[in-house]
Order: structure tokens, then C-alpha cells, then sequence
């Protein structure tokens, strides 16, 4: 039997065989596509060769692509688990042609590698092929149908619909026709009881699809229309999992050599056995799944977060979490312990997992720990909500309150449900629905974009000489019309570009297009399946002028500045901190620059100091800037560059030096290091267990805020009669000031001691109850100490309103013994009325209550009212 590695390895093998050429996966997270944020197929790295905006460096290649998704045609989050063969991160294995191959050899290689190289027998599988759109003039795929023939019997293959059989992109760009392969590993009875054909796409688990052949040969436009490619594109998907499962004589991807390591040290660290309690296997399938997503997606330098790719991270962790709180007893941390089985499984095939271990276990321990005290801050507000429900006699809580605790303490739906039903409870489903389609909603409307097709002027493809211009001419060959957040604007692709697009961390240039006719202004410049795009909010009138594109340079060379500081900030940080730094992010901007980074503790003000001189002694030294373009990616590795980790390198890349510092990076950068002028560490912070991060500015930066530093000490000598010595003078002056305090607060008490001598004096005896009266000109915590003292003094039978007024503004306190509460006095209700009279409110506890107001001039009628209303 083969096991999971030799599988992989034999699918990217055999398609080498046929002239492909076998290139590394893609990070599981994307940073440079606006339009994804998770791999979610093999073919999103092949991306701007499909929409012609590159070559195609090969025109066969093969891979296994890891990939996350958590929606689609099959797959919701809340169902993983539950099923045997959907997951959230999985494998998929591909092979692609641009431009060359097509129908037939793809169909071809897809038989004899499942049937002469895997030996699977013919007779249980099955393909389906589109049977034809009318309203969009599509007839049957007969050219896919008529090479199947060759291989299989008619009744094997099925027609299928567009929904299932119809492959897009998007909403528009290249599509086409696709062909799934379906394979029936139901036992001969029930095969003999319904033929593998009628459950075929009908969610039968043992009748599934593993591979899915599409045949791009059109183009879909904006408004709907269908217009054939001229490149035709194969793009294959084969699930690996399902394969294994299928070549391993299982029923479930679960029992697989994918996941049953996992499952194993699973049962060994909860003492549970799989396979004796459905929700038992439910709860560690979740697990196993769930920690090879996030894992990886740490790998990729994606952390769990509150915002975007990071918050759907953290959404499957959690929900792991709380599987194995309710199911497998984990009341502690126990998922990170699964991080090295996982490696041992999968780190021949995923080296990255080994060198992240330390970061991804202790990442998910604390994102765990976190976890766990919210579950139960969470289980406690249900446990309330429950609670009201049954006081009010009902035995359903609102979709509202349900929506609460999804939204705010990450309890799904269906937790919230299996805890009601231990109590005999429902939820109003349909209120939770309404709210969770208004948070939709809300999400579209703030990321709706409505895109118009490119208009083509001009073919060809974009060059990018920023590295050596900020100002070159150039033509615009297509653009297109966006808008967005009611705000019409345009996007432009030139000919060749001295922008630089916003990628790697670095902003996004900006500047202008130059015509003997108009200035347009450029915004921004952003990258879109790696094709630079420059934003306007005016198209030029004269679209065919040539024109000279123009960085604004004060901004670029702020830019080249910063970008270069990182670089220096990774090796003083590994000087000062050790090799185990690794970068983890970085934002680049004309005015600042962050650098985030590997490390498990805080950096010391001494480090951090030691760091900024390294780099500050680099920066004096000016360094040139030594540049390799289009270097062999081995002989990068080779001069000791350093790579990050979750980037998509090709075979030939571009490394920036500076004497000791070597990266690889594609930013722009100054020419020599004492062009950065200076650098000036502003703050240390954690971002996320494991990664700090360093905020700092650099040159004409550093200079305006030593001239706010130089103002506000010559300000503080000014208010200090100029002392020579300023620390002295202020350290004197911090004594004196507690000293002087110290007098003020003993005569406050003696203040205090004294009106509350004056205030027993004065009380009356009504209804044999103590009742004081009073208005006194004091801050409020003085009142707020006589109050209590008075308390303390009379524990039985006391009654006390004070009015007071400070600042201008009037303020009620009441307090009284517990006996007067028992009674049926409540302080905070008494305040509440009477506030009325000063135009304020208030509140606190039945015993002790304030209330604050405008009107002073009522102060001494809201007191009486308070009386009045205590009978007394």
C-alpha cells in the first residue's frame, strides 16, 4: 500500500514524465492579490499567466499546492468534521498547460495515471462533463465526451450542469468547461442496489469526485458576454487526501496514514479512543484538521488576528478550541502538543514546518490560552441569558443574544444550541440569521467593487524600470473604470513603469502622468495578479498621447530609506538578540517604518538601545548598496541571502546588500546607507505571541522630532528659571509637591473629621431613624469618605442626603444601614427622582447612591425631595 508521501511524489513524477516541470507549492496565504487572501487552488499562482499579464515561463508544470478553504460549492467551516472527506486545509494536485496542450492529453494522462500507473480498477469511475448552457448559446461539451468514450462506457459518463460543471474565476475573466472524475468505493452490495451513476454530486461520502479537469477557453466580461480565449488553459485539481483514501482501501480521509498519527497522539493526550463515540470522532477530526490550517498558515507568516486573513485563523482555532473543551475535556492548552507529529508526518514534504516549530507551537498555546478563559467568560453570560429565559417563563432565548455570543466571545451557533439543549432551551434561529445576514451585509457593502472591463489600446506586457528611474516615458496600454465606496476611479497600465507597486511591505508610489496636453495625478500604485496598477481619479483626454510617467521622488526617497532601515533593523536585531530572529512582517511608508519579528520575550531598553547604535554605526559607515538582478535562486542561497518565510520566490530573484545584510527583496532602496541619514527606535510591542514589533523613523523624521524634544526641554528650563541642572530641579520640585501633599491630605481629614462631628450634631431622630441632612462646600471623594464613615459609625438606623457643589456643578449622595435597604429604601431609585431637580442622574448601589447635575439652583429642593420620598 502506498503511504501519503509516495503517493505526492508519484503524481508531480509522472507528470514530469510528460514534460512538466515541477515547481514548489505557493504559500497557503496571499499577500500581494487584493482579491484573495487564502490559496484556495492549485491555479492561483498561475494567476497572471492565465489572465495574459506574464509569459509563461514553462508551458507544463506540476505540483502539490497546499491550499485553505473554509467556503465554496462543498465546504462550510461549521461542517468540517462531521464528514469524512472535507477539510479545511488540504492538498491539491496539479497539472497545468498554457498554451499547448489541451482535452485530449489531459483526459489521456488522467486515465493512464489513475489506471495503469495506481492501478485503480475502471469500473468505478466515473466522469461528467458540462451537458450545455442554451440562455448562454453553450452546447454539450461533446469534444471532452467523445475522448472519455475511448476509456470509458457511455453510462459512466454524466452530463452535469453549470453549477457544477462550469469553472470561473470570478465573476469575470478566463473560464470554461471542466470535467470531474468521480470514483465509487461503496462495497459490491451496495453498488449491486444503485448503480455509482445516480450518486454521482449527490453528497454520497463513499461516491466522491477526485479530480476535476477544466478546459479555460473563454473569457467572461463584465456584462456577462462569453468570448473565447486566445491561449486555451488546462488547469487540473486532484484532491490528495481523497486519493490516499481511495488508495488505501478507507472509507473516510480521516483513517488515512494523512491524519490518523494525528488522531492518534489525540487520543493518547485525552485518553479517548476514536471510533467508540460519534461526537468523540466528530471533536478529533475537527482537531486533526484544524491544526494542520493553522499551523501552516503560521508557517506563512499568517498570525491568528481580529482583522481579515488573520481573523479566519484565529475563527478555526477557536472553533478546534471549543471542540475539545466540550467534547475531549481539554479544559487547558493541549493542541500545541499535536505540532510535532504533525511535523514528523508532513516536514519531508513542508521543510518550513520544521524551521517555524518553535513560533507555531508557541503561538497556538497562547492563542489557547486566551481562548479558553473567553469560552468560559462566554459559558457564564449563556449561563445568565438561561437563566432570565426561565425567570420570564420562556424556554427560548433570542437570535440576538445568541448573535452576542458568536460575535463576541466566538460561540457558533451550534455550541450555543448544545448547551441550550442540556437545559431543555431552543434558540430563535431566525433572529440569528437576520443578524448574522446584517453583519454580511455590512462586510459586502464596505468591499463591494464594481469593475468594468480593460479597455485594450495597446498589447504587450509592463516593465517596470523604478529600480534605475522616477521618470521615463511610456504609453498606457489598457485601463478600466472601478468604483468603489461611491468613488469613481481608474485603473491604468502602462507600457513601462517607474512606479512601484505596492508589494513586500512598501506603500505604493505616487505621482503624475505627464502629456503635452494634461497632468493626471496618480494616487496610488498597487499590484493585481502581479501586474502593476496605477490609480487615478481622471483618465487623461488624450489616452494615445505619449506621455513621461513621474515618481513623486521626496516620497520615494523617504520610502528607499525606511525600506533600507529594515534591512539593517533584521541584522542588528540578530546581532544584538540571536539567529533565532526571524522578519514577520513590515510596513514601509515616507513617514515611518514597522518591522515585526520573531522573539519569545520583550526586548530591554538596553537591547533596543544596542540595536538603534548598531544601525546608526552602519548608517555613518554609508554602505553602498550592492543589487543582484535576476539571480539563479541558488546562488542566492549561496551568498547567504535571506529569504522570508511564507514568500513565493521564482527560480531567479533579486538581492539587496549591504555589506553583512543580504535579502532577497524586491523594494526600492537608497543608494548607499547614509542616505537613511539617521534612524530613531519610537517603540517596542508585542503583536502576537512570539512576534514583536519595532516602530522607528529615519532621516529629515528623526530631525523634526529632536527639534520637538530640544522646544519642549528648552519650554521645561524656561518654567524651571532656566536651573542648569533640570533633572535636580524637577526631582526637587516632584518632593516638594508630595510633601505639600501630604499636608493637604492630613488637613482634608481634619477637615473630614470635623464636618462629620458637626453633621452627628445636627442629626434629627424621625421615626426612631437617624436622619442627616446637609450641604457642604467639598470635593466629592471627601463627601463620598464622611458618608461612609458615618456608616461606619451608625451600622443601624441611619439616614444621610448631602448636597454638595464643586466646579459649579450640584451633587446628591445618599447613603444608609443595611436595615433601611431591608426595609424597602433604595438609594439609587431615591437619587434618580430627585436628580430630576438639579437637570442630572445618577445611580449605585441600594445602599450608597450619587447623582450628578446643571441646575445647582435645585439642590437644596432635591434634597428635600429625597426625604420626602423616604418618608421622612
Amino acid at each position: 500500500m502506498l503511504t501519503a508521501n509516495e503517493i505526492r511524489d508519484s503524481f508531480v513524477k509522472f507528470f514530469e514524465s510528460k514534460g512538466h516541470q515541477i515547481v514548489p507549492s505557493a504559500p497557503m496565504v496571499i499577500k500581494d492579490d487584493p482579491t484573495l487572501m487564502f490559496t484556495n487552488a492549485g491555479m492561483n499562482q498561475f494567476k497572471d499567466i492565465i489572465l495574459g499579464n506574464h509569459p509563461a515561463k514553462y508551458k507544463r508544470v506540476t505540483d502539490s499546492q497546499k491550499c485553505l478553504r473554509v467556503s465554496g460549492k462543498h465546504n462550510d467551516l461549521e461542517e468540517v468534521g462531521h464528514d469524512t472527506y472535507h477539510h479545511t486545509m488540504f492538498e491539491m494536485l496539479g497539472n497545468w498547460s498554457f498554451g499547448d496542450y489541451f482535452k485530449k492529453e489531459v483526459i489521456g494522462w488522467a486515465w493512464e495515471y489513475l489506471v495503469d500507473v495506481l492501478k485503480i480498477d475502471p469500473s468505478i469511475l466515473y466522469a461528467t462533463v458540462f451537458e450545455g448552457s442554451p440562455e448562454e448559446g453553450l452546447e454539450r461539451d461533446n469534444e471532452a465526451a467523445g475522448y472519455w468514450e475511448q476509456y470509458l462506457p457511455k453510462d459512466h459518463i454524466i452530463n452535469g450542469n453549470k453549477h457544477d460543471n462550469f469553472w470561473e474565476m470570478g465573476d469575470t475573466g478566463p473560464c470554461g468547461p471542466c470535467s470531474e472524475i468521480h470514483i465509487d468505493l461503496r462495497s459490491e452490495e451496495e453498488k449491486a442496489k444503485v448503480p455509482g451513476r445516480e450518486l454521482v454530486n449527490k453528497d454520497n461520502p463513499l461516491v466522491i469526485e477526485i479530480w476535476n479537469l477544466v478546459f479555460m477557453q473563454y473569457n467572461r466580461k463584465a456584462d456577462g458576454s462569453l468570448e473565447p480565449l486566445p491561449a486555451k488553459v488546462i488547469d487540473t485539481g486532484m484532491g490528495f487526501e481523497r486519493l490516499c483514501m481511495a488508495l488505501q482501501g478507507k472509507k473516510s480521509n480521516y483513517d488515512t496514514d494523512v491524519f490518523q498519527p494525528i488522531i492518534k497522539v489525540i487520543g493518547d493526550l485525552t485518553g479517548l479512543t476514536y471510533g467508540k463515540d460519534p461526537k468523540v470522532d466528530v471533536a478529533m477530526r475537527v482537531v486533526a484538521d484544524h491544526i494542520r490550517t493553522i499551523a501552516f498558515s503560521i508557517t506563512d507568516g499568517q498570525l491568528p488576528s481580529n482583522a481579515k486573513a488573520g481573523y479566519v485563523i484565529r475563527r478555526i482555532l477557536r472553533r478546534a478550541v471549543r471542540y475539545a473543551y466540550t467534547f475531549l475535556g481539554q479544559k487547558q492548552a493541549f493542541m500545541f502538543k499535536l505540532v510535532p507529529v504533525l511535523i514528523e508526518n508532513m516536514g519531508q514534504a513542508y521543510p518550513e514546518l520544521k524551521a517555524q516549530q518553535p513560533l507555531i507551537e508557541k503561538v497556538i498555546k497562547e492563542e489557547e490560552e486566551a481562548f479558553l478563559r473567553t469560552l468560559e467568560t462566554g459559558i457564564r453570560l449563556l449561563d445568565k441569558v438561561m437563566n432570565d429565559a426561565k425567570a420570564a417563563q420562556k424556554t427560548e432565548i433570542s437570535g440576538v443574544d445568541a448573535f452576542t455570543l458568536y460575535d463576541t466571545f466566538g460561540f457558533p451557533l451550534d455550541l450555543t444550541e448544545l448547551i441550550l439543549r442540556e437545559n431543555g432551551m431552543t434558540v430563535n434561529e431566525e433572529e440569528f440569521n437576520f443578524e448574522m445576514q446584517k453583519q454580511k451585509q455590512r462586510a459586502r457593502n464596505a468591499a463591494a467593487i464594481e469593475t468594468g472591463d480593460w479597455v485594450i489600446l495597446e498589447e504587450g506586457e509592463t516593465h517596470f524600470v523604478g529600480y534605475d528611474y522616477t521618470e521615463y516615458e511610456t504609453r498606457i496600454l489598457r485601463y478600466r473604470q472601478i468604483k468603489q465606496k461611491n468613488q469613481t476611479l481608474y485603473q491604468i497600465v502602462l507600457s513601462e513603469t517607474p512606479f512601484y507597486a505596492e508589494s513586500g511591505g512598501q506603500v505604493g508610489d505616487t505621482g503624475v502622468l505627464v502629456s503635452e496636453f494634461e497632468t493626471i495625478e496618480i494616487i496610488d500604485t498597487k499590484k493585481e495578479n502581479n501586474l502593476p496598477i496605477h490609480i487615478a481619479k481622471q483618465l487623461p483626454e488624450h489616452l494615445d498621447a505619449p506621455m513621461m510617467a513621474c515618481v513623486d521622488t521626496d516620497k520615494r526617497a523617504a520610502c528607499a530609506a525606511n525600506h533600507s532601515c529594515t534591512h539593517l533593523l533584521d541584522e542588528a536585531l540578530r546581532q544584538v538578540l540571536g539567529t533565532h530572529v526571524e522578519q514577520k512582517g513590515s510596513l514601509v511608508t515616507p513617514e515611518s517604518l514597522r518591522f515585526d519579528f520573531s522573539h519569545f520575550q520583550k526586548v530591554t531598553p538596553e537591547q533596543l538601545r544596542e540595536v538603534e547604535h548598531l544601525v546608526n554605526a552602519k548608517i555613518r559607515e554609508n554602505v553602498p548598496l550592492t543589487e543582484y538582478r535576476n539571480l539563479p535562486i541558488e546562488k542566492a542561497k549561496e551568498l547567504g541571502a535571506i529569504a522570508l518565510f511564507g514568500e513565493k520566490y521564482g527560480d531567479e530573484v533579486r538581492v539587496v546588500q549591504f555589506g553583512s545584510s543580504i535579502e532577497f527583496c524586491g523594494g526600492t532602496h537608497v543608494s548607499a546607507t547614509g542616505k537613511i541619514g539617521m534612524v530613531k527606535i519610537l517603540s517596542e510591542s508585542s503583536v502576537a505571541a512570539g512576534v514583536r514589533r519595532i516602530e522607528a523613523i529615519t532621516g529629515a523624521k528623526v530631525e523634526e522630532m529632536m527639534d520637538i524634544l530640544q522646544d519642549t526641554i528648552n519650554d521645561l528650563k524656561a518654567l524651571f528659571n532656566n536651573a542648569p541642572d533640570l533633572r535636580a530641579a524637577i526631582s526637587k520640585y516632584v518632593d516638594e509637591n508630595a510633601g505639600l501633599k501630604k499636608q493637604m491630605e492630613e488637613f482634608m481629614k481634619e477637615r473630614e473629621a470635623s464636618a462629620k462631628a458637626r453633621l452627628i450634631e445636627s442629626a434629627k431622630e424621625i421615626h426612631g431613624v437617624k436622619v442627616i441632612k446637609a450641604m457642604l462646600p467639598m470635593r466629592p471623594e471627601a463627601i463620598k469618605n464622611i458618608a461612609f464613615q458615618l456608616k461606619g459609625q451608625f451600622p443601624e438606623n441611619l439616614f444621610v442626603v448631602i448636597g454638595s457643589i464643586f466646579d459649579d456643578k450640584p451633587m446628591l449622595t445618599v447613603i444608609m444601614s443595611d436595615d433601611q435597604v431591608k426595609a424597602g429604601l433604595n438609594a439609587g431609585q431615591l437619587v434618580r427622582e430627585a436628580a430630576k431637580l438639579i437637570q442630572g442622574g445618577g445611580g449605585g448601589q441600594p445602599h450608597f447612591a450619587t447623582a450628578g447635575g446643571k441646575n445647582a439652583d435645585g439642590l437644596s429642593a432635591a434634597i428635600d425631595k429625597v426625604l420626602e420620598l423616604a418618608g421622612f
